[in-house]
Parts: C-alpha cells; structure tokens; sequence
C-alpha cells in the first residue's frame, strides 16, 4: 500500500517556483517604493513573547487568532501575528542610539489563526511601512502617499482603489456626546469596526448585546455614516491638504465607518479598498503614540504606520487582469554534453560563463540524445543552448541555439560571451 502524502498545515501554502516568482516581484515593488519615501529595510524574530502583545494588540488578536507555544521553560510565545509590536520594541532597545524620524518598513511571514478563504490565510506575508518620531497630519500624510504610491506602481487606478481614512479622535468626541462612558470608548471602537460584517439591524441588536441603549446605538450607525463630519476635525483637514500636495488626493477619502480593531490605534487611521467591494481590506493602519513607550521605552515615541497583506493583493490584481505573467526560471543557457568523451570540454565552457555572471545549467547525464537535452531547455524554458560536438572542440567553436528565435550559429569559443549577451539583449 502506497503512503499517503501528508497535507500541508490547514491555511498555510506551498511556494512552487511559479508562486516564488509572484512573492519576489511583490517584495521588488514594495521594496522600491517604501525606498523611493527614504525608509530603510529591517527585520524582527517570528517568535515573541506572547506578553508583548497582550496589553498592546487587542483581546481578540491575542485570545482568539496567535498561534501560541510553551518554550521549555514554560513562557509563552507567540508567532507573531503583526509587527508593529516588534518594531516598537526594537525602537524601545535603542531609542538614545537611534536618528528620528525612524522610517523603517519590513516585508514577511505573519500567523493567525482565522478561517481561511479567498484572499485570507494563517500564514501570509505582510509588508508593514512605519515612522516613528514624529507628530502630526505631515507625518500620517508621508504614510499615506506610500500606500497610494504602491497602488499606482500595481498599476492600480483611482477607479479601482480607494484609501479610506478617519480620525480616532473624532469619533471619540461624538461617542462621548452621545454618552458612551469612557470605559466603554475601546469597545466601542471594536464593535463599530464589525460594522461592514453585518446588516443595519444585526448591527443595532449587537450593539444593544454590547451594553449600548437601543437610543445609543441608532446614534452610532448616525455617526458611522456621516460623510461629511471630517469638516469638524482640523486635523483631517490639513491631512487632506497635504495629500493633496502628494498629488494622491483621488485615491483618498473620508470614511467615518473606518476604525481599525487594534487597541493602540490614538488619531489617524485608514485602510485600503478596491472600489467594487469584492475583497477585505487589501491593507491598512495608523497614528499609534503611545505604544513605544507601552514596550518600555525611556521616552514617548509617536508613530504612523500600515501594513499590506499578500494573498488579497495577488487576488485584487487578478480580478483587474494587473497580475503579471513572470518567468520563473532564472536559467538563461543549457550547456549539452554531446558524449562521455566531451563531458570535460562541457564543464569548462559552463564554468566560463558562469564566472561571467550568466546562470548557466549543464545537463547532468550524457546518456540523452541531443534532442531530449534541447527538448529539456524548451521545458524548463531555457531560452539558449550551447552544443559542443567533436567538430566545435576540433575547430575550437562551439554551437548556439536560441530557442526563442529557432536560430542557431556556430562561432570561436572566445566570441561566446559577447554573442549570448547581445542575444539577451534582443530578447
């Protein structure tokens, strides 16, 4: 009876190397982006602490979606759900050694424990965009433009993405008009941010659920509707001012129904949408002032950040025909051994072009005709074959095939470089 082959882990993925392609093409982009702002690249431990999080991230994040692990010791840890968390701590150990702003962005594996679907796993990579040091809407404004920038460097238009943002604050000053104790402001904040995951009246009798008067809670589907309360944040204003200045303002708009679930959220807050609502937020974040110094830092650090998430991304290109058609294979010639004799002559051209930066493969078995050697490299879509027979060594030449083309040219050994990269060159 044959083994059966063990499944992956439940919400996980395997990377053949035509999904490699797509993460390495996505990185390449957020990479150039958040570089082109001025941020500088780092990276933190996949386990932490489960306390890191616990007084930082939210209740449900901690209880209901961390994959968490006993070390032998008996703490704790956690892989890490976000990184926001890791960076302020990161920032909490050097904060005397360190030049502010910090501009900083990450792009990496996450785990959470939620039902996968379409756009969603349990392990997915995120690349997370943060400025800590400074205060006010410029600083939120620099955060945003990044997010918008990526969006047009996707290729994605206005018409079909939309970064929506409010202001924590102002809520917090309607919630309180409306007699919402203080206490309760969090939870509130929490249950506003399931809004879009229930119809109006599920809503209104989850919120009665949550300890909200049914007078309460009609007042805050009001204020989570109204378009045009940004006008009473002078904030948000001089936000928008500014990204106008940024030449992003058509991606950007006022929401107040956006509150983000995470608990250090203090001011600004935003996330990003495809227009036609057919996926998750592809990303989001905001203003979070106090959280360096909630990890232990010395001084009150102020930061603005967002983080994007992979598998939504890949599935809102898709859905805009934006997904790009890579290649995968990084060979660019197949070196042939022609027979057992000239398997040494086939070694040291491979040799040559490789210590001239030209990824080169030299087919391991000599046994093969030389068709199945060049129907090989047409497989694997090796665009160049070289072919070394007992007249190229007795002539001192060798033979070049461009698959691409179907045009094949024997030439001096020595002319083999130029020739394979002015082939590339056409290609």
């Amino acid at each position: 009876m044959k083994d059966q082959i063990i499944a992956p882990v439940k919400g996980t993925r395997d990377f053949y190397p035509e999904d490699q392609a797509f993460q390495n093409w996505l990185y390449a982009k957020c990479k150039k982006v958040a570089e082109l702002f001025g941020f500088q690249e780092y990276e933190g431990p996949i386990l932490e602490s489960l306390e890191l999080y616990a007084a930082k991230s939210g209740e449900e994040l901690v209880k209901k979606q961390a994959f968490t692990l006993k070390d032998q010791s008996g703490k704790t840890l956690a892989l890490r759900p976000e990184m926001t968390p890791t960076l302020a701590r990161m920032v909490a150990q050097k904060v005397n050694e360190l030049v502010f702003p910090v501009k900083w962005f990450t792009f990496g594996r996450r785990f959470r424990y939620e039902k996968p679907q379409k756009g969603r796993g349990r392990e997915f990579f995120q690349w997370d965009v943060d400025l800590l040091g400074a205060e006010g809407p410029s600083a939120d404004a620099e955060v945003i433009a990044v997010a918008a920038f990526f969006c047009q460097e996707l290729g994605l238009s206005p018409k079909q993405i939309t970064i929506k943002i409010n202001d924590r604050k102002l809520l917090e000053k309607k919630l309180l008009e409306i007699e919402i104790p203080e206490e309760k402001i969090i939870s509130t904040f929490r249950l506003a941010d399931k809004k879009d995951k229930m119809t109006k009246q599920e809503f209104l009798e989850f919120a009665q659920e949550e300890q909200l008067t049914a007078d309460q809670a009609k007042a805050l589907l009001q204020i989570l509707e109204e378009k045009n309360s940004f006008s009473q944040s002078e904030y948000l204003k001089e936000l928008f001012a500014i990204l106008k200045k940024y030449g992003v303002s058509e991606y950007v708009e006022f929401d107040p129904g956006i509150v983000r679930g995470l608990d250090y959220y203090t001011q600004t807050v935003f996330e990003i949408w495809d227009t036609q609502g057919q996926f998750r937020a592809i990303g989001g974040g905001g203003r979070y002032d106090d959280l360096v110094a909630k990890v232990g830092s010395s001084q009150k650090i102020p930061g603005v950040g967002f983080a994007v998430g992979d598998m939504v991304v890949a599935e809102v290109l898709k859905a805009n025909r934006l997904y790009p058609q890579l290649s995968f294979n990084p060979t660019s010639v197949l070196v042939t051994i022609f027979s057992p004799d000239l398997q040494e002559k086939s070694f040291q051209i491979t040799q040559r072009l490789r210590n001239n930066n030209i990824n080169t493969e030299i087919f391991l078995n000599y046994l093969p005709k030389m068709e199945k050697q060049i129907k090989y490299a047409d497989k694997k879509n090796i665009p160049l074959v070289v072919i070394i027979g007992p007249e190229e060594v007795k002539n001192n030449t060798v033979t070049l095939k461009n698959l691409r083309t179907g045009l094949q040219k024997t030439l001096p050994e020595e002319e083999l470089i130029t020739e394979i990269k002015t082939a590339f060159s056409l290609l």
